[in-house]
């Protein structure tokens, strides 16, 4: 199996990179060829830009999106490491999704640009296995008292993946990971990524639809 690990923060040594190695370690150790894209090291421009704009309405495919998409087709499962930011993903990767999960790649209207607002949608990705690793620096308490985790999952899970065909999607958050005070609870954390990584690749894992356990949580 081929996993496509995106990683996005851009000082080496810092926590989150020492989930990282742990996750790669972990897929590794189960047989899979991991593909790491550092956003930082790779020098990816989160920006949207004009060519953007134009192929969103049909132009050509920018170069590096392009790319991004060769990766993403080659992969059979994706995981995605990152801090919280905002309660969200950091501008980095959210800019990644933003320029490259394009239309008529990623989703589709009807037959295409022509269709938009007026044909039903279609999420194009295949039903890739999809694990979210998110580093937050907030307790659980907070997460909860204020809903930030469900409202993580409805905007990214449901939002962003499963509109686009990838329903099968875990989220896991690293609660109050920051200061010296915790750690012994950052140490702790890097065993439960491995378990949560090993869990993920399992043969026999069962399948998560992001979207249909939105919908049951919300009745």
């Amino acid at each position: 199996m081929k996993t496509l690990l995106i990683f996005g923060h851009p000082v080496p040594g810092t926590y989150p990179f020492a989930v990282l190695e742990a996750a790669t370690r972990t897929l590794q150790d189960q047989g899979d060829d991991v593909e790491v894209l550092d956003l930082y090291e790779d020098g990816f421009d989160p920006r949207f830009t004009k060519g953007d704009h134009a192929h969103f309405w049909g132009g050509p495919k920018p170069h590096d999106v392009a790319r991004y998409h060769d990766m993403v087709d080659r992969a059979d499962r994706l995981v995605f490491v990152y801090p919280v930011y905002w309660w969200g993903m950091p501008a980095i990767m959210k800019g990644w999704i933003e320029r490259v999960f394009t239309g008529d790649w990623a989703y589709v209207y009807g037959g295409g640009v022509s269709d938009r607002g007026q044909a039903g949608l279609k999420g194009l990705l295949q039903n890739r296995p999809t694990l979210l690793l998110a580093i937050g620096g907030s307790t659980q308490g907070t997460y909860t008292r204020y809903g930030y985790d469900e409202a993580m999952r409805t905007n990214i899970d449901v939002g962003v993946f499963s509109y686009c065909g990838i329903r099968d999607v875990t989220s896991h958050i690293l609660f109050n990971v920051e200061g010296d005070a915790n750690a012994q609870r950052r140490a702790d954390y890097l065993g439960e990524v491995r378990d949560v990584v090993s869990e993920f690749v399992d043969p026999d894992r069962e399948p998560r639809d992001a979207k249909e356990w939105h919908f049951r949580e919300s009745e």
